[in-house]
């Protein structure tokens, strides 16, 4: 049986939830290996519509075992509000497992982040101010604490005290925030409180997924974000601060490289971008705009409304080098359906010059996007559920993306509810 991940191959936002909900019908494993709750997964199926944020998406499938990975880090504030969520939906939690070696996120975090990202000022990354560049700062700095250390609540009072005093020295002296209406102590009532709550959930995920593995079940790595938000390949510095590409994936939910037997990237039919940061594609007109209202493209977490472009070729080579997809799975394809020509950037060109590499930041402000006009095909494909009843226009540009990024789409999504997505 299959270790898939699951990746987006663009900016994020590309449809892993509703991927990862589809195949989890059949999966033993759904995995979250990196990020915490700044990005959202939606989901549509027969419970409704949900947003989530840190459990995995393939909770609704009440026989798969779900699994916040070590990578990942958790927002106790977001993750209890999730449970409670599901619960009042009807949806078991009880496969759920968290990591003992997960990170916390706290509630100084995300004043740190805000007041970083206010300082920036017009060089503003487009955080969303979640927290999670200092939970993952404090992890690298050895000053983190891990989700385990919850179950020993004595110990891990006196560990948050001394985080939340860090935390505040930092506000008070570099950001001159008034911290005099904090209350620590409600703060850490609510925490033991959760821990006595997630108890429970917390413990040895490896010897989990390394006994899974050994039975050849099959299993999910759900990422969250895209390649293009990658900390080390991405758009730097307008990126996350985690890995999500399969590499990440092996070290975030502890699977060895050599069992990840297939990766299935998730590319949206078109760009969409959230934050700051060069977007070569960019469409800031009324093209986006109807792109985005016929697409519904708000952030999930955020609600911000998301930037818009065409499909960005020369991004996807750069994800395919990266990632080696074996399988794609195309989404949002009828958020095109009333165009009458579709574009699709085939090149970069730098100083007059076409460039074959993905430049660094600065430079991709500047690149010149060469485009491809291709004829749309101007029908309602909401509604189709088999390749072959796609309008040949839209088959022609599904297999433009499998050529681009060299791998079948074995997917189509034509719509947010899951009988909408169909394999080809």
């Amino acid at each position: 049986m299959p270790v898939r991940a699951v990746v987006g191959a663009q900016w994020g936002d590309e449809g892993k939830g509703k991927v990862v909900d589809l195949l989890a019908q059949q999966a033993d494993y759904v995995v979250r290996y990196q990020g915490g709750a700044n990005a959202g997964h939606t989901v549509v199926n027969e419970h409704g519509k949900f947003a989530l944020h840190l459990v995995p998406c393939g909770i609704f499938n009440p026989q798969t075992i779900n699994i916040i990975g070590t990578g990942t880090v958790v927002d106790l504030d977001e993750l209890v509000k999730e449970l409670d969520m599901l619960q009042s939906k009807g949806i078991s939690t009880d496969r759920l497992y968290i990591s003992d070696r997960a990170h916390l996120s706290v509630p100084s975090y995300p004043r740190l982040e805000r007041m970083a990202e206010d300082s920036r000022g017009e060089r503003k990354q487009g955080s969303t101010l979640r927290g999670i560049s200092p939970a993952y700062a404090a992890k690298a700095l050895r000053l983190g604490i891990q989700m385990g250390e919850l179950k020993n609540w004595a110990r891990c009072e006196t560990q948050l005290r001394e985080l939340f005093a860090s935390c505040d020295e930092l506000l008070v002296k570099l950001y001159g925030v008034d911290l005099s209406t904090q209350d620590t102590d409600l703060i850490l009532e609510r925490y033991r409180a959760y821990a006595e709550r997630l108890s429970s959930y917390i413990g040895d995920t490896l010897s989990l997924l390394a006994e899974a593995v050994r039975q050849d079940s099959d299993v999910l790595l759900e990422g969250q974000l895209g390649t293009m938000r990658d900390l080390d390949w991405g758009i730097y510095p307008y990126v996350t601060s985690s890995n999500p590409l399969p590499g990440g994936a092996c070290a975030g939910a502890g699977i060895p490289p050599h069992r990840i037997s297939s990766v299935l990237g998730v590319v949206k039919a078109f760009s969409t971008c959230v934050g700051a940061g060069p977007f070569p594609t960019e469409q800031d007109n009324d093209i986006g705009r109807n792109l985005r209202e016929v697409g519904r493209e708000y952030g999930a977490t955020t609600g911000r409304p998301r930037r818009i472009g065409w499909l960005d070729a020369p991004a996807l080579r750069f994800a395919a080098k990266l990632n080696g997809f074996t399988e794609l799975a195309v989404t949002k394809l009828d958020t095109l359906d009333g165009l009458p020509t579709i574009k699709v950037c085939v090149g970069y060109k730098l100083d007059g010059c076409s460039i074959d590499y993905m430049p660094l930041a600065a430079d991709l402000y500047r690149v010149e996007p060469v485009y491809e006009e291709l004829p749309g095909w101007m029908q309602n494909t909401s509604l189709v559920r088999s390749f072959p009843k796609l309008p040949q226009a839209a088959q022609d540009y599904v297999r433009l993306i499998e050529g681009i990024l060299g791998a079948p789409a074995t997917l189509i999504s034509v719509g947010p509810e899951r009988e909408a997505t169909f394999r080809k």
